[in-house]
């Protein structure tokens, strides 16, 4: 089982930028595929970012261009650079494998964009 704790969220006004992290531990992490999900109240989980285990990139079209998924395997750790936050970004923002692990999900971590 990979453990997996995010950290980073807040309060953000519009326009504004967070940097999410998140640590894994208990499994050899480089040769992961890592991804970036969220979820909003009343609406379903959904992968916005996803890094290969060689640091190739992807991104849904609601956050290309603004967020950045990066790695740092000597550190075990995930980021998530999200600029120019919208308030349509507000969610509960997860890291897992991709394809996810039912058994990898943390507790995630708010991110919420408002005046």
């Amino acid at each position: 089982q990979v453990q997996l704790v995010e950290s980073g969220g807040g309060l953000v006004q519009p326009g504004g930028s967070l940097r999410l992290s998140c640590v894994a531990s208990g499994r050899i992490f480089s040769i992961y595929h890592m991804g970036w999900y969220r979820q909003a109240p009343g609406k379903q989980r959904d992968l916005v970012a996803r890094i290969s285990s060689g640091g190739n990139t992807n991104y849904a079209d609601s956050v290309k261009g603004r967020f950045t998924n990066s790695r740092d395997n000597a550190k075990n750790t995930v980021y998530l650079q999200m600029n120019s936050l919208k308030p349509e970004d507000t969610a509960v923002y997860y890291c897992n494998l991709v394809p996810h692990s039912d058994d990898s999900w943390g507790q995630g971590t708010q991110v919420t964009v408002s005046s």
